[in-house]
């Protein structure tokens, strides 16, 4: 199957798409996300058959009765919980990690973009793959150790995103971005689904007593995973050995070439740049209501829900199977949409003011669910993390648009300041729910959705995508190199792609 795509180049030269090494780069890098996310929450399932049950159930007895909860719910395996933290203790350890995550979103961008996205990874995962094949011995050994694992790994995890945004800017032609780095990043939901199902079946029947499992298993497939990773990714098509020449010119008349340039961030256009600062509030406004569910939602299903672990895990899963699929299925809209009829920014602003609305609405509605009709929550979880999905075509690649070759960094910037929901997303749910009740966690939904709200004002009314000046570069306009000449003899326009900018246009066959 082939289609036919207008960019400049070489006249008649079929470029690969399915079988190419952006592809290649783009598989990697979702099954890297997978073990981002998977090696993060992985505490998130396993603290709940952790802890001593006596220590987190408190007036719970009466309302599992009354939810028409069985017995099963506190005996569903043989493993039983080891350590007594109560609330307090539990929701200052889940907000441990981004006291880490958050100092290396500024260096993380800055060390993507001056020592490539493909290195930095490598290292960050690394460092979290160790930290998680030791949480179990150092936990049995203080708990202040767990502390501390978690905050190392925060900083490790840090350099995530920025990592993958320098990679996607280096890789990502502007007609195939939003695809690319949705499926991308799709891994996250994924490493969610596969950890909170596999986590709720290892607490009940795994070794170690259940728990340990989750930490032993998850670290040592993420071995596997980063030698892939170092063997097969490069840093861009001009380091790549393995991509085709077509394929290397379609890339970089599309997006120009970084090959040997000096990374130097214009520090105050950026934090100049409306456009910068519109990204930056709605990654904010989003990242309350994300890591609310992704550090809460266990506690959530088990507190008020009252489902056992194994329920627990599969259904804490389910919401993340939906963001997984609107992800995907809305980037290839989002691209059908910027091709055929509406423009980029009224595409960026569509999708993510839907994603923000539709996901409040779903959470308010979420606090009202009848606990004799406490099935229905998960269905309504799952729209509104699916809702959350959209967002892959909205912020997540706004600045891809207006600034791709400081994408890294922008995004290292943004999830700075969007880190501190982060921080305070957890303590604020272990103080409003003390009691474990309905009517407290109504509250925290409500807070969600007011603040999505807030983000979907200010970015649909707002958000930019022309690539702004300071972004762009200025370089001699210099052909692409042919068959006969040598690539060390020539240098490539570093302009980002505009369909406009030359009368000719040749044809290159996009082979899928």
């Amino acid at each position: 199957m082939k289609r036919t795509e207008r960019e400049e180049g070489t006249d008649g030269e079929t470029v690969p798409c399915f079988f190419s090494q952006r592809t290649l780069m783009a598989v990697m890098g979702f099954f890297g996300f997978i073990f981002v996310y998977g090696l993060r929450v992985n505490l998130s399932v396993a603290i709940v058959c952790m802890v001593k049950k006596d220590n987190t159930t408190g007036n719970t007895s009466t309302n599992v009765s009354s939810c028409g909860a069985d017995d099963s719910n506190t005996s569903y395996s043989k493993n039983v919980g080891e350590f007594d933290w109560d609330k307090s203790t539990q929701s200052s350890i889940m907000a441990s990690f981004f006291y880490g995550y958050i100092v290396t979103q500024l260096p993380g961008g800055w060390m993507a973009g001056r020592f490539g996205g493909q290195r930095v990874l490598l290292v960050g995962m690394s460092i979290v793959t160790l930290t998680t094949l030791l949480f179990p011995v150092l936990a049995r050994t203080d708990y202040r150790l767990v502390y501390v694992l978690r905050v190392i790994n925060g900083l490790a995890s840090g350099v995530s995103f920025s990592s993958m945004h320098t990679l996607l800017g280096r890789w990502a032609p502007p007609r195939e971005r939003s695809r690319l780095a949705s499926f991308v990043y799709s891994g996250h939901m994924v490493g969610n689904i596969l950890i909170y199902i596999g986590a709720g079946q290892l607490c009940a029947y795994g070794f170690d007593n259940g728990w340990g499992s989750v930490f032993y298993l998850s670290g040592s497939i993420c071995v596997v995973w980063l030698v892939l990773w170092g063997l097969l990714v490069s840093e861009s098509p001009e380091k790549c050995k393995r991509i085709s020449e077509a394929e290397r010119n379609y890339i970089m008349k599309s997006i120009g070439s970084q090959l040997g340039q000096k990374f130097k961030v214009p520090w105050k256009a950026v934090f100049t740049s409306k456009a910068m600062w519109v990204c930056l509030i709605a990654n904010t406004c989003n990242n309350f209501m994300h890591f609310t569910l992704q550090t809460s939602l266990p506690i959530f299903m088990d507190e008020v829900l009252h489902f056992n672990i194994q329920q627990n895990g599969l259904l804490s899963a389910v919401p993340y199977m939906a963001m997984a699929v609107s992800s995907v299925a809305g980037s290839h809209v989002a691209d059908y949409c910027i091709r055929r009829c509406l423009s980029t920014k009224v595409t960026r602003r569509l999708f993510q003011v839907v994603a923000f609305v539709g996901s409040g609405s779903c959470l308010v509605a979420t606090g009202f669910i009848p606990c004799e009709n406490r099935h229905l929550g998960p269905v309504l979880l799952a729209l509104a993390v699916g809702f959350e999905g959209l967002c892959f075509s909205g912020y997540m690649v706004n600045q891809i648009d207006f600034a791709p070759r400081y994408a890294g960094f922008l995004m290292g910037v943004s999830s700075f300041f969007s880190t501190i929901p982060g921080l305070i997303a957890p303590l604020i749910v272990g103080a409003l729910t003390p009691n474990k009740t309905q009517e407290e966690w109504r509250l925290v939904f409500y807070i969600c959705a007011g603040i999505a709200l807030l983000g979907a004002i200010v970015f649909g009314l707002f958000a930019q995508t022309d690539e702004e000046p300071w972004a762009k570069e200025t370089t001699k306009d210099i052909s692409l190199p042919s068959k006969e000449t040598s690539k060390e003899a020539h240098t490539y326009d570093n302009k980002a792609w505009n369909p406009d900018d030359e009368p000719e246009k040749t044809v290159y066959n996009i082979e899928l």
